[in-house]
């Protein structure tokens, strides 16, 4: 998808997007030093616009401001994916840019040209490489010169599974491997004797009722080693799924396979079909053994059934894998061309990468953290933090 803004830039506005580009490099954003007591600079205000629910982001800003007051007149809106990149656009036309814009990687291929690269001087490539998450990378700018987007919170994709039908089918505990799931497909799924499904184990199969298909899927790939999409010569490429006898082509349709057959009547791991009601929903009203969703739904499973008995665990792995993998959606802080304060934008994502802000954002919204440091303090008293936590640690993702 390609959003071409017909405004051209007159000399002026070049002028002053340089003035604000300088502003930016002159190492006010000093990302391994920087602290809210060392220096006389201040923030000052600061307008974030986010995909992130706003309840959860606001809470941050509010309980981290009661200590640290650099971020007093930090403020968060909420925006819709759908329009994000067109409210940018129209933003930066009419001079109205925000100052930081809080968005996944899924939203990055589409904004990097609205963005503002952080350039290696003021971020290096050994301090963010040892300060976030690996799968913060997807923020390096195309041609390696710098990041697009400052990490901050990471939302994995996670198993949720019901307790209550797992024990009263004789199951101990959730799956760990894709192998394992299917063979509870038997004991699990009641079917009527023309077929109809009254109880599923796992929505998988079809695209338009499984909640958060895109995540699942893209999971699927990244586990069999398919990056979906890649750089080559500064063009986003796509990989070969099905089209060629290639080995990427042949892993491709195996995952297609083993994604169908939940769907496929003629097979014993049939469980879910087209007509059954969104996969989240039917999990919610006890239909559903297992549900695929990211960690930051727990809170909401939990307050629209508080009666419902679910756990967490990590996304199952293929018996054979060496290494674990999941789908995580990565948010980052990110500089838009024509913000009014530049400086105190990287200031304020400087602060929010910190060890308190971190752990309170966490908690806030049920996230993990995207730092390192953050994420070896596991919280003992919350299981699906915990979950979260480790998975932020080998989640994937890919450009959109």
């Amino acid at each position: 998808y390609y959003f071409h803004c017909p405004m051209k830039i007159s000399l002026f506005q070049g002028i002053l997007l340089g003035v604000f580009g300088l502003s930016a490099l002159v190492g006010l954003f000093v990302f391994a030093t920087y602290t809210s007591n060392g220096g006389t600079q201040t923030i000052g205000s600061v307008v974030i616009w986010g995909t992130l629910p706003s309840a959860g982001i606001q809470s941050t800003l509010s309980t981290a401001a009661q200590t640290d007051t650099d971020l007093k007149n930090v403020s968060y809106v909420q925006k819709d994916p759908a329009t994000l990149l067109s409210d940018i656009a129209t933003a930066i036309a009419t001079g109205a840019a925000p100052d930081i814009i809080l968005a996944s990687q899924e939203e990055l291929r589409a904004l990097t040209k609205f963005i503002t690269p952080i350039p290696l001087s003021t971020l290096s490539v050994n301090t963010f490489t040892n300060t976030f998450v690996e799968e913060g990378r997807m923020f390096t700018a195309q041609d390696g010169t710098g990041y697009y987007g400052i990490p901050f919170l990471v939302d994995p994709l996670v198993l949720f599974s019901n307790r209550s039908i797992l024990s009263s089918s004789g199951i101990a505990k959730p799956p760990a491997t894709w192998e394992a799931l299917v063979g509870l497909v038997p004991s699990v799924a009641l079917l009527t004797p023309s077929r109809q499904i009254t109880r599923g184990l796992i929505a998988l199969g079809t695209y338009d009722n499984v909640h958060d298909a895109r995540g699942i899927l893209s999971a699927l790939f990244l586990q069999q080693g398919i990056p979906i999409s890649s750089y080559a010569a500064n063009n986003l490429l796509t990989a070969d799924l099905g089209s060629t006898s290639s080995d990427t082509a042949s892993l491709g349709s195996a995952v297609l396979s083993f994604y169908t057959q939940f769907a496929d009547p003629s097979k014993v791991s049939y469980t879910w079909n087209t007509s059954l009601p969104d996969s989240e929903r039917m999990f919610l009203a006890g239909d559903l053994a297992l549900y695929l969703g990211y960690a930051s739904r727990a809170r909401y499973l939990q307050d629209a059934n508080p009666n419902l008995n679910f756990t967490v665990t990590p996304l199952p792995q293929s018996a054979l894998a060496k290494d674990k993998s999941t789908y995580g959606l990565v948010y980052a802080f990110m500089i838009p061309r024509g913000a009014k304060n530049p400086s105190g934008a990287y200031q304020a994502a400087a602060l929010l990468t910190n060890a308190t802000e971190q752990s309170l954002a966490a908690q806030a919204t049920g996230l993990a953290p995207a730092t390192l440091s953050e994420l070896a303090n596991i919280p003992s008293s919350d299981p699906t933090a915990a979950v979260a936590y480790a998975a932020a640690l080998y989640s994937k993702g890919w450009l959109s």
